[in-house]
């Protein structure tokens, strides 16, 4: 890959972009555009959900919106040999460990105190051969295998984010290989961010509590550790995150309720504070001052 940084933006094939991703994706590559950063396009397809129909209609939005990308798009369903190799590396390094853990196990066993809900007690860390045995005959009853997870060694990481500031995230011991064998997103994020030289992220902020487990593993690869912007998401009028479920939020959906693309576009920019239906007025007016609130979007009926 090149040697220049970039932005990039990574969306799921899952289903047709709403104003809330669309209205990240133009934050994202406006803030690559003004750095004077490339930009890159990468598609998170190892989802269970994706479908490949979604991955025209996904970039046939951006680019009506004026997005454009450096080179081909990515698809993490064709980097499955670079995930592997450093699964390899971690493996060799005796940095990861067999889980055989249902959700229902991590659930109901107790986790240390300061620990968020949630976080993995390390039960499966340090057993003994024959209780890996065991664990393995459970799981093959169940008809799926053991995950993998990282073996870590600090309980917090703290970062700055450009958006919300300095935050502190708990590290637990976290799954880089699911017991289905799919790469686990925060494995697969930081290998492809580092092959695409990503210098700069930005997306919605229900991600941050995730970036220190990142920052983690960046620095146990030795790879470098990029400049995070976490914006606010959209949401409706009940402040739950905008969904397919609130209505006309696609481009396709607001075309059919007379909106253009002009008008949509202009309606996020405002969202932004920005009086701009275009592009190239909005990257203009861009400033790196962006909203710590969420914005509320009210789907036309």
């Amino acid at each position: 890959m090149s040697s220049v940084r970039v932005g990039r933006y990574a969306p799921s094939p899952s289903g047709d972009l709403h104003v809330g991703n669309l209205r990240t994706a133009l934050i994202a590559w406006a803030c690559a555009r003004k750095s004077d950063l490339g930009f890159v396009m990468r598609m998170e397809d190892l989802d269970e959900r994706a479908r490949p129909g979604y991955v025209d209609s996904q970039l046939r939005d951006l680019a009506a919106l004026g997005i454009d990308w450096d080179g081909e798009v990515l698809f993490q369903s064709q980097r499955a040999e670079a995930y592997e190799a450093v699964v390899r590396r971690l493996l060799d390094e005796d940095l990861l460990y067999e889980c055989y853990c249902t959700r229902a196990d991590i659930r109901d066993a107790p986790t240390a105190s300061h620990a968020p809900p949630g976080s993995y007690p390390g039960t499966c860390r340090d057993l003994s051969e024959y209780e890996r045995e065991l664990g393995r005959a459970k799981l093959e009853n169940l008809n799926r295998g053991p995950a993998l997870r990282l073996r870590t060694n600090i309980g917090t990481l703290t970062f700055v984010d450009e958006v919300c500031g300095e935050f502190t995230g708990h590290i637990d011991d976290f799954v880089v290989v699911r017991g289905d064998g799919v790469m686990a997103y925060n494995l697969v994020a930081v290998v492809d961010d580092e092959f695409q030289n990503v210098g700069q992220i930005v997306r919605a902020d229900d991600l941050l509590e995730s970036t220190p487990r990142q920052i983690y593993l960046q620095n146990l690869l030795r790879y470098r550790t990029p400049t995070y912007f976490h914006v606010p998401l959209v949401v409706n009028e009940k402040g739950q995150r905008l969904a397919k479920r609130d209505g006309a939020v696609t481009l396709k959906d607001l075309s059919e309720k007379g909106m253009s693309v002009s008008d949509v576009f202009a309606l996020i920019s405002r969202s932004l504070g920005i009086d701009a239906a275009t592009a190239p007025e909005f990257l203009e007016a861009f400033e790196f001052e962006l909203p710590r609130e969420p914005w509320v979007f009210q789907a036309p009926q």
